[in-house]
């Protein structure tokens, strides 16, 4: 009896959980649209909060207890992510701010918030979706996710596009920008404005985007959110006084945030009824379905099995699938004015399908095309080459592809006495001259050589022409050129006040000529420079972060061409002319970066059976100088006594004989040499 007693409260309660289940669930399989449940750290707060965040926002499902109606929870919610909503009632923001300042934590916050991703599939930079960003925790391609919020008891679509903070990938900022309405300017609580930071908004004001502050990272014991409030509106210009703080990490402020982007961002123009017009804003290559198109319609509806023509390229095609992304692609029948979604249409070929072309109706063509985007120009040239010959035509269907998911990457067919065929290719600058290296590797198991990165030269010739140059080897000669110019740049740095001496020294360095000086506040500065491009692509960012210990930022801007005492450094062996290791330098450097090279060049290449003179020379003057000695037989070993002369007559025809094989021999730099030299000439140059 006593076991019985001491059994019943345990029975009971089992009984009232067995009935609370079944009844969550006949609720949730009736009704799909639940409350949103607060986070582990927002469950202190008040009831009142409590009630008005769960009237104000709501999810789609409630994760329920087992794995079977997670499932149908899961199934549900994508379902409703496709139902169709009023145009008023769409919203297209992107999330832009300075390198590791939160964008891409703040992102999946809102993904797991609004029901889009589920928490047991949750993790973290859930857009990520490349290796190389998560092991280097940034974001190098922008993705678009479409999420569904109920606010005020009407739903409502969210286009999130979310974008890259580094400097170097500026231009997949623009163009996320140009298929949005709004922009969330993220700045991290504690580091304040950032040079990106300014960037990023100027590029945002240029398309006439609506700007929400977010203060992220509240929950550091560093933060400072009056400061940078205070930051942000005397450098920035923007009105903080509706700037919502948060924590991506720890959930806080999210729901502000959503309400904000509703309330604030407004809604696409309702032009629904005209010719179709979509902008195509990225795309990528699948093995199996061809070249993939994401893009945003303008003007106009597109269905499945419609056939379209691409404005640009004269091309139609038939819409095979149309769908969104939210965050993996999920197929629809129709997308209208304002939404954002992909296309597959089985295109083979990637020329057909660029970036910012514009997509219309075949039998309905538009008049005129979206503008598209203004034309990347390539800051740093570098030539890459397949280590195996026979893989170029793999390296050159690499390139094709990558350039149509990488729309800034230039190139050309290249051929190099040392390494045979490759490509020229141009880049923004070194982060993404090292990504695309890493990516083809990867991506497409090639093995790559890669030379010294340079810059485009302008040469102005005695015939009046002018000649641009980006590779050392097709300079003209001295006798034809009048001059040399080269690009330089308008570099800001932001900097405490403590590091602004050793930040100035490294640009004076480096040959900058200082322009300006503020402090934008009592401990931070912003100094200004022009320097030459060609300074910068060296490890120029990487001593800014070395001499204020991690706390400075740059940014920079291309400002034209200027005349500078530049020449050519040529590498000599054996008499003879090395072109892939010809380098453009300027006058002050050409002892320093020619004596280097000559000495690593004699710790390479292996001793011949004549002396081998390596020269660094500037047209016929040699600067420096170094000489491997011959290997030398012992030709009197065998001479165990004897005449003098006997000896002497061997040593004069060994002499002879070595002579003559200085004059016919040619001396073969091994592969590993030219590997070892390019390496040394990025960190001299």
């Amino acid at each position: 009896m006593a076991a019985e007693l001491s059994f019943a409260p345990l029975l009971s309660t089992c009984t009232q959980h067995r009935r609370l289940l079944q009844s969550r669930r006949s609720t949730l399989f009736h009704c799909p649209t639940l409350p949103l449940p607060l986070s582990p750290s927002l469950s202190t707060s008040s009831s009142s909060s409590s009630s008005t965040a769960t009237s104000r926002g709501k999810v789609l499902c409630q994760t329920a207890g087992t794995h079977l109606f997670d499932a149908k929870c899961a199934a549900e919610a994508g379902q409703d992510r496709l139902l169709k909503v009023p145009i008023s009632h769409i919203r297209n923001f992107c999330i832009i701010a300075h390198i590791d300042h939160g964008k891409s934590t703040l992102a999946d916050k809102l993904l797991q918030m609004t029901g889009t991703v589920q928490t047991r599939e949750m993790k973290d930079q859930f857009l990520d979706n490349m290796d190389l960003e998560r092991e280097r925790g940034i974001t190098i391609k922008l993705q678009a996710a479409r999420m569904r919020y109920v606010y005020e008891n009407e739903a409502y679509c969210l286009n999130l596009i979310d974008t890259p903070g580094h400097v170097d990938f500026s231009y997949e900022v623009s163009r996320s920008l140009a298929a949005c309405e709004g922009a969330l300017l993220v700045v991290d609580a504690s580091q304040g404005v950032e040079a990106q930071t300014l960037a990023n908004v100027y590029l945002a004001l240029e398309n006439n985007l609506e700007i929400i502050p977010v203060l992220n990272k509240i929950d550091l014991p560093g933060a400072d959110p009056l400061r940078v409030t205070q930051e942000i509106e005397e450098i920035v210009g923007l009105d903080c006084s509706n700037a919502i703080q948060c924590s991506a990490k720890e959930g806080i402020g999210i729901t502000e945030i959503l309400n904000a982007i509703v309330e604030r961002v407004p809604s696409p123009r309702n032009t629904a009824d005209r010719p179709l017009r979509a902008l195509i804003f990225d795309s990528y290559y699948d093995s199996y379905r061809g070249v993939i198109v994401y893009f945003r319609v303008v003007d106009g509806r597109i269905k499945k099995g419609d056939r379209i023509y691409f404005m640009a390229s004269g091309k139609d095609y038939f819409a095979d699938e149309v769908g969104v992304l939210s965050p993996n692609q999920l197929e629809v029948e129709e997308l209208y004015a304002g939404e954002v979604g992909y296309l597959s249409a089985s295109i083979r070929s990637v020329a057909d399908a660029r970036v910012g072309d514009t997509i219309t109706h075949f039998s309905r063509k538009a008049e005129d095309s979206l503008p598209g985007y203004e034309e990347a120009t390539p800051m740093v040239f570098c030539g890459l080459f397949p280590v195996d010959a026979d893989q170029f035509p793999e390296l050159r269907d690499a390139l094709e592809k990558l350039q149509l998911n990488d729309a800034a990457l230039k190139f050309e067919p290249e051929t190099s006495s040392a390494m045979g065929f490759g490509f020229r290719c141009g880049f923004l600058g070194l982060l993404h001259m090292e990504i695309v290296q890493e990516r083809l590797e990867r991506e497409y198991n090639l093995s790559l050589i890669t030379t010294a990165p340079s810059v485009v030269y302008r040469v102005n010739c005695v015939n009046g022409e002018t000649v641009e140059c980006s590779n050392p080897s097709l300079l003209p000669e001295p006798g034809k050129r009048r001059s040399i110019e080269e690009p330089f740049v308008k570099i800001e740095m932001l900097t405490p006040k403590e590091y602004i001496g050793p930040l100035m020294e490294l640009a004076q360095e480096r040959r900058g000529e200082f322009q300006e000086m503020k402090f934008i506040t009592e401990i931070r500065a912003s100094i200004t420079y022009a320097l030459p491009l060609a300074e910068m692509v060296g490890d120029f960012f990487d001593q800014l972060k070395s001499r204020s210990k991690g706390y400075a930022s740059m940014e920079y801007s291309f400002t034209g061409y200027r005349e500078s005492e530049l020449i050519k450094l040529d590498i000599q062996i054996n008499g003879d002319r090395v072109e892939p290791l010809a380098t453009i330098v300027h006058n002050n450097k050409a002892y320093s970066v020619g004596r280097a090279l000559t000495q690593k060049l004699k710790e390479l290449i292996p001793r011949q059976m004549f002396k081998v003179p390596i020269q660094a020379c500037i047209g016929s003057k040699v600067i420096a100088s170094e000489t491997i000695s011959a290997i030398r037989k012992d030709v009197l070993a065998k001479c165990y006594g004897g005449d003098i002369t006997r000896k002497k007559k061997l040593l004069r025809k060994q002499a002879e004989g070595k002579k003559r094989m200085k004059a016919i021999g040619r001396v073969d730099v091994p592969q590993e040499a030219f590997m070892a030299v390019l390496k040394l000439e990025k960190e001299v140059l």
